[in-house]
């Protein structure tokens, strides 16, 4: 089988699954660090001419990663395209299981049976703590309403103060997210890359945790160690 990933968690989950079936990825595939397949462009601007020349089987897509008009030209070329819908982390095991089975994966990966009983396993969160969340700057983003990343996050005990915005991923201005006077400010360096010089100094006095963006937003093996790796960095917060 030739598999194309448009989504760099699914093309960690496909290698480790599947070696070998693999042709395509997104220069954002980061994952695993030997990977060697064609590069077919960004998650939001692949190169459609190159995926139809590898002549794939299947192409495995996400509704929020991908844009709706590149699958589209897929289809119309005559591609498979397999999209998935991940909003929890119940939902992420759900359509792992899916992508693999489309993949011809016969029995079920150790990585995700592993995962599921981390997740699953997981005591009940005792005192809870409130979280502004940051994806991008300039302009802000947040997690808003209805994402994967803060369902991990709500899972480990941290709620997103913007949990019930209207919006998915809202635009709000600094000055809002510092008023809002969170537990804690969790900066990913993912989409965004927040780092030490670059994110806390936006929010004088309150306590910041840099984390991995990898752990908190990608569905895949990473799973199986979220938990552990998020909840270090969260108490590692400092102002």
């Amino acid at each position: 089988m030739r598999v194309v990933s448009l989504v760099p968690s699914l093309t960690e989950a496909v290698a480790r699954s599947a070696p070998g079936i693999l042709v395509g990825a997104t220069d954002w595939c980061t994952h695993p660090a030997d990977l060697d397949v064609v590069r077919v462009g960004g998650t939001k601007n692949p190169k459609t001419d190159r995926i139809l020349s590898l002549a794939p089987d299947l192409v495995l897509a996400n509704e929020e990663e991908n844009r709706a008009p590149d699958l589209a030209a897929l289809r119309a070329a005559g591609t498979e395209v397999l999209v998935t819908e991940i909003r929890d982390v119940p939902q992420a095991f759900r359509e792992l299981a899916r992508v693999l089975d489309a993949c011809g994966v016969a029995a079920r990966p150790r990585w995700l049976d592993e995962a599921e009983e981390v997740w699953s396993a997981l005591p009940e969160p005792g005192t809870r703590r409130t979280a502004v969340v940051p994806v991008w700057r300039r302009p802000w983003m947040v997690l808003g309403r209805d994402t994967f990343a803060g369902d991990v996050l709500a899972r480990l005990g941290v709620d997103p103060v913007h949990a019930t915005h209207p919006e998915r991923y809202p635009r709000v201005a600094v000055e809002d997210l510092r008023a809002a006077a969170p537990d804690v400010v969790v900066l990913p360096d993912e989409p965004y890359r927040f780092t030490a010089d670059d994110g806390p100094e936006a929010f004088p006095g309150l306590p910041c945790a840099l984390v991995s963006g990898r752990h908190l937003t990608w569905y895949g093996p990473s799973l199986a160690e979220a938990p552990r790796v998020l909840r270090r960095a969260l108490r590692a917060a400092r102002p």
